[in-house]
């Protein structure tokens, strides 16, 4: 790649198209969501069986996250984008013509596994970035990242109810072909040297969490965090899909437009770090995330509850994620994709963990389960950002 690519910062086009990209990347592991009650039915499958899907999604893509991301310190930055794109189509395509269980795992861990091509986006974003807007940046593309994430569901609810939940899979795949397509014309090349082959590169990996206190710490903070909105999002079909609410896939999808509205809101957290608000921003959000718990809880009672604490707990997960982001980027600019495969590792592997759990709670437990364990979860972020806060840099401008 040339130096004067990265000088001259990414335009706004470019900067929107990378958002899309993300989102639309990611959303691969979430068009289940919505619809695990009626893939449960067309399998013969339990609540635990079905939660597995989405278990085998968010595995897939921290094992992509720990082994493939690192490669982009390796490899053209464009072609590899490219054919990460492709494959993760392939994946949605097993998934589409699944016919039994088993298949339609594979299907999910491959897309899963090559969508974190999502993650190998933002750090190029983030380098094509201007210095003094690379959390405005990174904001707007980690927005996009959690739209897709969140829009996912909305769409998937609406295109099972027109023609079965296969449906999605289908159209996704087509659009992550003409996506890549889009992304080889747009795309500058770009390669970076990092003088280090494959083992080391996985190997420095776990030295960076070793020896980065503030890296060790983020990542904590964004698995949790994450943790927290896969047990919302994977026991929430399973509730408004029963008494009293008895709603269909297409209803329940449209929840997921109340989570991407917290998400738009959140996308300023990039904007305050760079202004050196990033302790701000993290107490802030981990605070209202413990504290959309209460009227989560009460979904059983009143749907407002519900619609109010999904906007908030989203918005308060992409406001902390967006600020990990912007501080973890703002070290060692010549390891981003490492740093990006540690945080990010960890962060789905807290998304996986959550939806375990939440599948577990609401089996044995109801919805109140649900919300215990989301609650003591959101005890415990607060308690690793209390502790590990000093190693955060205060006061100072993001550069």
């Amino acid at each position: 790649m040339n130096q004067q690519t990265e000088h001259q910062g990414l335009s706004p086009a470019l900067t929107l198209l990378i958002a899309m990209a993300t989102g639309l990347a990611v959303a691969s592991n979430y068009y289940a969501q919505p619809l695990l009650e009626t893939i449960a039915q067309s399998f013969n499958l339990s609540v635990n069986q079905a939660g597995f899907i989405v278990t085998a999604a968010q595995l897939g893509y921290a094992v992509g996250l720990l082994f493939l991301v690192p490669l982009g310190d390796m490899f053209e930055r464009r072609g590899l984008i490219v054919f990460m794109t492709l494959l993760a189509a392939g994946g949605m395509l097993i998934t589409a013509t699944s016919s039994t269980l088993l298949l339609m795992i594979i299907g999910t861990a491959l897309t899963g596994l090559f969508s974190v091509v999502a993650q190998l986006l933002v750090p190029l974003a983030a380098t094509l970035a201007r210095p003094e807007k690379r959390g405005k940046t990174v904001g707007i593309i980690m927005s996009g990242l959690l739209l897709g994430i969140l829009l996912a569901r909305t769409v998937a609810g609406a295109l099972a109810a027109l023609g079965g939940w296969r449906t999605i899979y289908w159209v996704a795949s087509v659009l992550m072909i003409l996506m890549a397509l889009v992304l080889w014309r747009a795309l500058p090349r770009y390669k970076q040297h990092s003088g280090l082959n494959y083992p080391q590169l996985l190997q420095s990996i776990f030295s960076l969490f070793y020896f980065t206190p503030l890296l060790r710490t983020r990542a904590i903070i964004g698995a949790l965090s994450f943790a927290n909105f896969s047990i919302l999002w994977t026991s929430m079909a399973f509730l408004l899909a029963s008494p009293p609410f008895n709603y269909s896939e297409g209803v329940i999808g449209l929840f997921g437009l109340v989570g991407a509205a917290g998400a738009l809101a959140a996308s300023r957290a990039g904007h305050l770090a760079d202004k050196g608000k990033a302790g701000l921003t993290t107490s802030a959000g981990l605070l209202l995330l413990l504290l959309s718990w209460v009227p989560i809880a009460l979904a059983k009672h009143s749907l407002w509850a519900l619609i109010i604490g999904v906007l908030v707990l989203d918005l308060a997960v992409q406001a902390v994620h967006v600020t990990n982001q912007s501080v973890i980027y703002r070290i060692m600019p010549e390891a981003r994709n490492r740093l990006t495969a540690g945080y990010m590792t960890s962060y789905f592997i807290g998304g996986a963990v959550g939806s375990v759990l939440s599948a577990t709670a609401y089996q044995h437990a109801g919805w109140n389960g649900v919300a215990i364990i989301g609650g003591v979860l959101c005890l415990l972020n607060l308690l690793t950002w209390w502790r590990g806060k000093r190693h955060d840099p205060v006061g100072k401008a993001m550069k």
